[in-house]
């Protein structure tokens, strides 16, 4: 891979989303549809299911919201027993209904549809060379290559091909694949993201995030192991070891930031529990005289209580969030992200008037959202001095494996000290958690993933020592 190429893997934005499938329940469109509204968080704009009655499959997706996507009328040309479905954000195809999934597609073996969550980091280079064998896209999604590759692959059954395919791709990734009377759930050898089983009403259940299971009232049975495939079909339960588990790499930013407070992942650790025990660590390593502190709303909800907690220093919500804008971070463009912020989030000036206020965020990226909150607290709150506390360490490296964190130039911490990065976000003080501080926060901290923290990738990509090159150019 040539230099030109690098940069622009490296400008890509990343897929995140969530899925989420049922096996065994007639009314498997409408769980489904429930269970997507609980993931919403995870992307925002588009959505897609697709069910079967054993004998045919249905599929309806759209861009936008859960709810205004599937209407009534939508939900009832999904009939069936079976479903799957998928929460969008962008993809390096950008917002186009072409990549909103699941992706169906017909081979030899039969109609597949594919829902994923993740990023294949060799997808380039997988879809330039199934291109010279003749393979046609449709979309810009990673998910498409899979299914060329299984549709290419060889073996007599649809395991056998996806066992084949799966050898040769890297990266992050939970699928669903939904055949006419089957359901597969796989989980990459590293379990980078997410993905849980769970039983509802006599019915198997498969989600990112087990905040689904609560809202319908399933039951959380186990994550699906990092490596495995679990085939659901007439027969039961089939767990096969697709894939060999060396070490375990779970995405950190799943608990600082990404997932529900009120799920459970990696193993059923409570993310609202990991947020709390990262504000109090902060509180130790970073403390400061103040006179109340605040969450930057929601995700920094739960570390500005352990914050409060562990310093002493009163918690109030001196921002309050309009829950109706999207969530900056996700959105697909900056020029969104800097007009979302004044949309999203109002200081209280009963609250923050003549205050010294330590202001609890999980994370800086690019700076921007931070400089225009710590300006709103200061001129429309009224507040004396404004302290940050990030409850996670410096961002300085991009994600492969599926966060909107495209290239190292964005991220502020990446060439700047945070003396500098105070300056521009214009706080009085600003501190990050250490790494240390994060890894005492998780139990079994050597199981997760912190290359955005320390540039160190636990799965290697095409051009990464090119990368490792621009650290010392940058």
């Amino acid at each position: 891979m040539g230099k030109q190429q690098v940069n622009r893997y490296l400008h890509r934005i990343r897929e995140y989303c969530g899925i989420f499938g049922i096996y065994g329940h007639p009314e498997a469109a409408n769980i489904t549809y429930l269970g997507l509204h609980a993931l919403q968080h995870r992307g925002q704009e588009g959505a897609g299911i697709c069910s079967s009655d054993g004998k045919q499959m249905y599929i309806e997706k759209s861009m936008g919201l859960v709810a205004d996507i599937f209407t009534d009328k939508r939900l009832k040309r999904l009939p069936g027993y079976i479903a799957i479905g998928h929460n969008r954000y962008s993809t390096a195809g950008s917002s186009s209904l072409k990549n909103v999934q699941p992706l169906v597609a017909n081979f030899s073996l039969g109609s597949i549809a594919v829902a994923h969550n993740g990023n294949l980091v060799n997808a380039d280079e997988l879809r330039q060379r199934l291109e010279e064998e003749g393979a046609i896209f449709q979309s810009n999604a990673d998910t498409e290559v899979i299914i060329h590759l299984t549709a290419h692959a060889r073996g007599s059954s649809l395991k056998e091909r996806l066992i084949q395919s799966l050898q040769e791709i890297s990266g992050a990734y939970s699928l669903l694949i939904l055949r006419e009377k089957e359901l597969i759930a796989i989980r990459d050898p590293f379990g980078v993201r997410p993905l849980s089983l769970g039983r509802f009403d006599g019915a198997y259940i498969v989600s990112s995030e087990t905040c689904a299971f609560d809202l319908i009232g399933a039951e959380y049975i186990r994550d699906i192991e990092p490596g495995e495939m679990l085939v659901i079909n007439d027969n039961g339960l089939e767990s096969i070891r697709a894939l060999h588990s060396t070490h375990r790499a779970h995405c950190i930013f799943e608990f600082i930031y990404f997932a529900r407070p009120d799920s459970y992942i990696f193993g059923g650790k409570n993310v609202n529990n990991i947020r709390k025990r990262l504000g109090r660590i902060l509180a130790e390593e970073a403390p400061v005289d103040a006179d109340v502190v605040i969450p930057v709303p929601d995700s920094g909800m739960p570390a500005a209580i352990g914050y409060s907690e562990h310093s002493g220093i009163p918690f109030d919500l001196g921002l309050i969030r309009n829950h109706y804008v999207g969530r900056t971070f996700i959105e697909p463009k900056q020029t969104i992200r800097h007009f979302g912020v004044k949309l999203k989030l109002n200081p209280v000036r009963e609250i923050l008037n003549n205050k010294r206020v330590v202001v609890v965020d999980d994370s800086i990226v690019r700076g921007t959202t931070s400089k225009k909150i710590v300006k709103m607290i200061k001129e429309l709150g009224g507040a004396r001095e404004v302290h940050m506390r990030i409850s996670s360490p410096k961002t300085v490296g991009p994600c492969f494996y599926g966060i909107d964190t495209p290239t190292r130039r964005e991220l502020i911490a990446s060439s700047h000290m945070v003396d500098e990065i105070k300056r521009y976000i214009t706080a009085d003080s600003l501190a990050y958690l250490s790494i240390e501080g994060l890894q005492r926060a998780v139990p079994n901290p050597d199981d997760y993933c912190y290359a955005c923290f320390t540039n160190n990738y636990p799965i290697s990509f095409p051009g990464e020592h090119l990368l490792q090159m621009d650290l010392f150019m940058v």
